[in-house]
């Protein structure tokens, strides 16, 4: 039925949609100046060009941004990097297309300043990266645009991984240079040949590379019982000094150690004299949170390789299945599934600790490749303590002291309570007034180390023994399911 003014409900609609789409025509023919240099680079309508894109792990931020640096402004390459604003653009997840669209709902995109993150690298080295960006390339004849969102610097929002788009009127073109890019990065990976950890960050959003600085051990500084850390030695660096022949004979690179005893027995410090030994080697650390990404680190130990991956205080994901009261993690699973699925050729030692070894899973040696030597670092016999006292009295003046005395009196002791002791010792000298380091001293470093009773000598390496059970009444203490090495000192 007609109105009043004669127009009926259906014309109204017709003539309303005909007055939408003629405001949408009209803002379609608007532009931007960005998008009319997209235009006239690309030789054509940014919006239609084919678009090729790859993603990318975030802790792979500044090996993408090394490997822009070289591709493309490499020889026959030139590139121009502009910003581009975006609304609400760092909470967004959103591809090249959608800013490229004529009904965008980011809006118009405009060119705005280049966002950066620094990515802190070994020693004071800070790399910037591009966080969002886009790249004007020029390759021989083709012209193409490289268009760059890192992950989220805040750990919120459903973008989570770096995309890189390139965009050309030649889709080969722009798959040659994903391919270049790809394969720079990892040819330039920063973390090769470093010595790196890594934990998932809040929420497991972003994963957290840190870099160390190891200090460099000598051997006289490992006090071990004889023949030990010859036996280390070969089964981890003499390994790899000869991965080209065992590979030429299809001999496996993969193998495993695991170093139990006390707490301050010097399992990290091998661990440390082991880095010193094997240079140019990467080193990943795992321990605590680092543990929920083992997924992750056995992917840097097979990029990386040759690699030595250390888990410290193993039991704690791999203790035994079917103990009582205990439930069996999935940790422990992705730990045998990353020993098992390195390639033979793949130069990965995997070092495992533990405080614990009787309580460990017997698959961890089950398969070669797993755990192939299993070593005990007891407390030190007389003559280890002997070789302790006087490392770590190396640059200390001492006056009267007889360390025969005090060989007797650290029976028991750690190297980590030996080295303590000393330095408790230096520091009472120095209150004192005393240039040297005297008997007194010593005397009251031990009383001040025993002052808060057994709980506190074991805190710091004293009778460490008593943390691990008692060793069987025939033959050597030894983790269930594992071979051994026999090092426990004769009664």
């Amino acid at each position: 039925m007609a109105d009043s003014d004669g127009i009926t409900p259906a014309e109204f609609g017709t003539a309303f949609k005909r007055f939408i789409d003629a405001m949408n025509a009209e803002a379609a023919k608007e532009s931007s100046p960005l998008l009319e240099r997209l235009r006239a680079h690309l030789g054509g309508d940014p919006g239609r060009m084919p678009i090729v894109s790859e993603d990318f792990d975030n802790y792979e931020h500044p090996n993408v941004q090394v490997a822009l640096d070289k591709v493309l402004y490499s020889v026959g390459r030139t590139a121009d990097l502009v910003g581009f604003s975006a609304p609400n653009k760092r909470w967004q997840q959103f591809a090249f297309s959608d800013l490229l669209a004529t009904n965008s709902p980011y809006g118009r995109i405009s060119e705005g300043p280049v966002d950066y993150v620094n990515f802190h690298l070994e020693g004071d080295r800070t790399l910037a990266c591009v966080q969002y960006g886009l790249f004007f390339v020029t390759s021989g004849d083709d012209r193409m645009t490289v268009f760059v969102v890192g992950p989220p610097t805040l750990e919120m929002g459903p973008r989570t991984r770096l995309r890189v788009e390139v965009a050309c009127s030649r889709r080969e073109a722009a798959l040659a240079l994903l391919r270049d890019l790809t394969a720079a990065s990892k040819e330039l990976n920063v973390y090769r040949g470093k010595a790196i950890s890594l934990a998932p960050g809040q929420y497991g959003v972003q994963s957290l590379v840190k870099f160390h600085r190891l200090p460099s051990v000598r051997r006289d500084e490992v006090v071990l019982p004889d023949g030990v850390l010859d036996r280390i030695e070969q089964h981890a660096v003499r390994f790899s000094d000869h991965a080209a022949a065992l590979i030429a004979a299809r001999r496996s690179l993969k193998r495993g150690i695991l170093l139990y005893g006390p707490p301050g027995t010097g399992k990290t410090l091998t661990v440390m004299y082991l880095a010193t030994q094997m240079t140019g080697r990467t080193l990943i650390i795992v321990t605590g949170l680092g543990m929920g990404g083992l997924g992750t680190i056995g992917q840097f130990a097979r990029v990386l390789a040759p690699a030595t991956v250390v888990v410290e205080d193993v039991d704690l994901i791999a203790q035994e299945r079917g103990m009582p009261g205990q439930q069996t993690s999935p940790l422990l699973f992705e730990l045998l599934n990353q020993l098992d699925g390195l390639a033979d050729d793949a130069d990965v030692l995997f070092v495992l600790t533990t405080n614990r070894p009787d309580i460990l899973e017997p698959a961890l040696a089950a398969r070669p490749g797993r755990v192939d030597l299993v070593v005990e670092l007891p407390v030190p016999d007389a003559r280890g303590r002997r070789r302790l006292l006087e490392l770590y009295a190396r640059g200390l003046t001492l006056e009267g002291v007889d360390f025969a005395r005090y060989v007797e009196k650290t029976d028991g002791a750690s190297p980590a309570y030996i080295k303590e002791l000393l330095r408790k010792a230096a520091l009472l000298a120095a209150i004192a007034g005393s240039t040297a380091v005297q008997p007194e001293h010593l005397d009251a470093a031990m009383d001040e180390l025993a002052a808060g009773g057994e709980l506190a000598k074991r805190i710091v390496g004293f009778g460490t023994s008593a943390y691990l059970p008692p060793a069987p009444s025939v033959g050597p203490m030894r983790p269930a399911g594992f071979p051994t090495m026999d090092v426990r000192r004769a009664p």
